[in-house]
């Protein structure tokens, strides 16, 4: 097997090739949607068929077309060129489709009928050029023609990237120009929104020799973005007979137009009218095919095989036992199938797929890239998974933002919700990355998710509104035994967050000092002065609530915070005494008391974007200090434009630029009225926390700023107001510490005037005390127990004994 990388991914699939071809990285266009690359190299490496996956050129004729005309040929394990040219583009299909019958929601070339010619794979130039539009007058008029609100597409889009939906006639120009630019050169059209329509699609497999089959389908309603994020199957959303009715149509869709291979046929559906229209078919295999693969036995990547290898369908023992057939006849021939007629058997339970993203769900579910130093999770039997790396692995800005899917199935849906509700709850991942699981985990006990009400807008209108919120209680509808019910101890309250981030910072802080000054006397430098500081002051923004804290450093792993009022002084009485130890793994163990809490820095924020840690399993997010007058990026990308110039007034929410992230376009607004000065030109590459411009704003005195808290911390266990007098009854275990802190503050940890008084007094305290000498043998020979003659041992008890009580009466007739 040979594989093409890009290296900088250290994907984890990359240790399973015999061969691998490194190619150069940036873009796909430099990749792995570079046609002219993967024949090159195919042909160099004497390849004989080559499998693209999905995504980048898997849907590109010109692969399959190229690959043909190889010398020898090269077998590309999908549909040929002109099926796949008919097909894959979305305005082509749609015409084709509307041809043949097939219901179609309303869109700019609704009127256009062609005859499609199976030989070159073409769709008459002028039929096709009807039903495009290709400027914004064109689009304007055909949005309002249409009725909004609308959708305007890219005709070679797909996975969330060029498409755009549009409310009102204003946005159309805006709108048209992100969708060219996201998918340069293809075609657009602009097609009629269907709200609160479902997602549901079908998966076909077809062979070379005119058979075509449906594999049951997938209801994929719950997308952000229009991207989707979880698939289930079989769909339960369209009656059976209607369902029947909806595979019917894509099979007579694939045809038409002598399909082979695998492929997906997507359709709204509107359960109010228990109507359905053609949305695209995807020449591929997508991603979410082991939901189809799991209430099916089918293992799709190997029928694709298969099918390539030219074996017909009746031939494929997976395809045989669908229907109701022994995987090989004891003659060695295979019964003919009439599968117009027969009927496939049952589906084998549920399954429902989650999507591993690099989102930030509390951002809108915006991109973000960087290493991964913890990736945690184990397939159970009932929920299996993958990740396109490991902990060594990374999410570089030119990537898609999927990483990873999880697949649970059981015997009916709320058993398969359950599963993977538990699943994502156990799922740990660790890194410069903001992740989807925890808010999807929230997602998912929703109740118009367990009652199976969602449809296509959903989640964006719950993201729009901020209704999902981390950390709130579970369903109500789930009882206590509910897996996905259960309340999570380990969470630790919003003031014990605040104490272990700060201990987190000012320890890292503190490490980096030393490193410095270390490194500074290696280099024969003075190093700076403030390296070494052993008082540190934190500020941290948690749920809108700034706490600036004082962190002094009384030991090497000791730290002591107090709350600072808004002047910086000294707040209310009392501080948190924490203990923090590093881990092997690179986390932190933060300890008071019989207390513990593990913690990982995620990040150490900037700018743009605030603290992040992970705390018991749970992400703790501090938001940076609100400024927007500095127009920030919280997401690596590039500028791809400006949408004013210098000068500009912008009004609140207005949109200023555009950034590439992700292979998505994403527009930047500000979030407050003023005039803009830019700082970077188009085309600049950006990182999370970059200065894009300055915002001279109308009103800088209305805006809102955190409330700054004064109050004590009430951390449960965690506040001491003064010393353990549990200690002067022990005087040995008062001079231990009275020497600890004695020997911290030497060696250059913080002891104030008040401490070192208290530990003089305490250590004064202690060596005058006569049972000092006698505690110390007795704490000594505890040891011994068991080990020295009983009878000597016991000897020396007494001893003891008889100088404690003699203590206590000259002490008695002291105090009297």
């Amino acid at each position: 097997m040979l594989i093409f990388v890009f290296y900088r991914a250290n994907a984890e699939y990359i240790r399973m090739a015999d061969t691998i071809v490194d190619v150069p990285g940036s873009s796909n266009n430099h990749n792995y949607a570079n046609v002219t690359l993967i024949v090159e190299l195919a042909r160099l490496h004497g390849v004989q068929a080559v499998w693209a996956g999905w995504g980048h050129a898997s849907e590109n004729p010109l692969l399959p077309d190229t690959l043909a005309q190889s010398n020898p040929p090269i077998k590309f394990i999908g549909p040929s060129g002109p099926p796949m040219r008919a097909l894959g583009d979305k305005i082509g299909s749609t015409i084709i489709a509307q041809t043949a019958g097939v219901p179609c929601i309303a869109w700019n070339g609704q009127n256009v009928k062609a005859n499609y010619d199976k030989h070159s794979g073409q769709l008459p130039e002028e039929a096709y050029q009807r039903a495009t539009v290709k400027s914004v007058a064109e689009a304007t008029k055909a949005a309002a023609q249409v009725g909004f609100p609308i959708m305007i597409k890219a005709s070679e889009g797909g996975g969330g990237k060029g498409i755009r939906m549009v409310a009102h006639a204003e946005g159309v120009p805006d709108a048209y120009r992100q969708v060219c630019g996201e998918v340069p050169g293809s075609p657009i059209f602009i097609m009629k929104l269907s709200s609160n329509s479902r997602h549901l699609e079908v998966q076909l497999l077809a062979d070379e020799y005119g058979d075509a089959i449906a594999l049951n389908g997938r209801d994929c309603s719950v997308q952000r973005r229009h991207q989707k994020i979880i698939e289930e199957g079989p769909p339960i959303a369209a009656k059976p007979e209607i369902w029947e009715e909806m595979e019917r149509a894509a099979i007579s869709l694939a045809k038409a137009v002598g399909y082979a291979n695998a492929g997906t046929v997507e359709y709204l559906y509107s359960e109010s009218t228990e109507k359905f229209y053609f949305l695209e078919l995807n020449p591929r295999l997508q991603v979410e095919h082991p939901v189809t693969e799991m209430i099916t036995g089918v293992n799709l990547p190997a029928a694709q095989l298969q099918v390539a290898m030219g074996i017909p369908l009746r031939h494929i023992p997976e395809i045989r036992e669908l229907y109701g057939r022994s995987r090989f006849e004891e003659e060695g021939v295979p019964t003919a199938i009439d599968f117009e007629n027969e009927k496939r058997v049952e589906p084998r339970g549920h399954c429902i797929a989650v999507r591993i993203t690099a989102e930030n769900a509390e951002a809108g579910f915006k991109p973000t890239s960087g290493g991964i130093q913890e990736l945690n999770f184990r397939s159970t039997p009932n929920v299996w998974g993958y990740f396109s790396m490991d902990s060594s692995g990374s999410i570089h800005e030119f990537a898609d933002s999927q990483f990873g899917h999880l697949f649970a199935n059981g015997p009916d849906r709320e058993q398969a919700r359950r599963n993977m509700a538990l699943a994502l709850k156990e799922l740990s991942i660790r890194g410069d990355i903001s992740t989807t699981v925890d808010y999807i985990s929230k997602l998912m006990e929703l109740d118009e998710y367990v009652d199976n009400e969602i449809h296509t807008g959903w989640l964006d209108g719950l993201i729009k509104s901020g209704s999902v919120q981390m950390g709130a209680k579970s369903n109500k509808k789930n009882n206590s035994n509910d897996a996905t019910s259960r309340s999570n101890d380990s969470r630790a309250s919003p003031h014990a967050a605040v104490v272990i981030g700060t201990t987190v910072k000012a320890y890292e802080k503190s490490l980096s000092g030393e490193r410095q000054f270390v490194d500074a006397l290696k280099k024969g430098q003075l190093p700076a002065t403030g390296l070494l500081s052993m008082s540190q002051k934190v500020e941290l923004i948690l749920d809108n609530v700034k706490y600036r804290l004082q962190c002094d450093r009384i030991g090497p792993n000791t730290f002591s915070i107090k709350v600072l009022n808004e002047e910086g002084l000294q707040g209310p009485p009392g501080h948190v005494v924490t203990h923090v130890r590093v881990l092997s793994d690179g986390g932190y163990l933060i300890a008071k008391g019989e207390k513990s809490h593990v913690a990982y820095l995620i990040s150490k924020g900037d700018a743009a974007s605030g603290m992040r840690l992970s705390l018991n399993g749970a992400t703790v997010n501090f938001s940076p200090d609100y400024d927007p007058s500095s127009l920030r990026t919280d997401v690596a990308g590039k500028l791809v434009k400006k949408l004013v110039c210098d000068g500009t007034h912008l009004n609140k929410g207005q949109p200023y630029g555009e950034i590439e992230v992700m292979k998505m376009f994403m527009p930047l607004r500000v979030e407050e009225s003023g005039t803009i000065t830019w700082n970077v030109n188009e085309g600049a590459s950006l990182a999370a926390g970059d200065l894009l411009a300055k915002l001279e704003l109308d009103n800088p005195d209305n805006v809102a700023t955190p409330i700054v808290f004064c109050d004590a911390l009430l951390v449960n266990g965690w506040v001491t107001k003064g010393d353990n007098t549990d200690m002067k009854s022990r005087p040995n275990l008062l001079l231990r510490k009275a020497l600890e802190k004695l020997r911290v503050g030497v060696s250059g940890f913080l002891l104030d005037e008040v401490g070192l008084e208290s530990a003089l007094c305490e250590f004064e305290d202690a060596i005058k005390n006569p049972l000092l000498p006698v505690l110390e043998v007795e704490e000594k020979l505890s040891v011994l127990r068991g080990r020295i003659d009983g009878e000597l041992f016991s000897q020396l008890g007494n001893i003891i004994s008889v100088f404690k009580v003699q203590y206590e009466k000259s002490r008695d007739t002291i105090s009297r």
